[in-house]
């Protein structure tokens, strides 16, 4: 499968991905998680970042995530 589709059409979903680590982290949690339920992600965009702070440092990262998949 590739990534470009002559017809047909795409489902985009919503996720938020969560880590301890980093943002980075949070996005690949997202769709790491998500590929275990969907097949054939194609995209994600990143549409926000979060966390959440104790004692004065980020101790979780949440990433927002819209991933895109071929309709069958």
């Amino acid at each position: 499968m590739t990534d470009y589709i002559e017809r047909g059409a795409i489902k985009v979903i919503e996720v938020i991905g969560i880590s301890t680590e980093s943002f980075e982290d949070a996005v690949e949690q997202a769709v790491a998680k998500a590929s275990e339920s969907v097949r054939g992600i194609t995209g994600v965009e990143v549409t926000n970042l979060s966390g959440r702070v104790q004692d004065g440092a980020i101790s979780q990262y949440k990433a927002t995530v819209k991933l895109a998949f071929t309709v069958r």
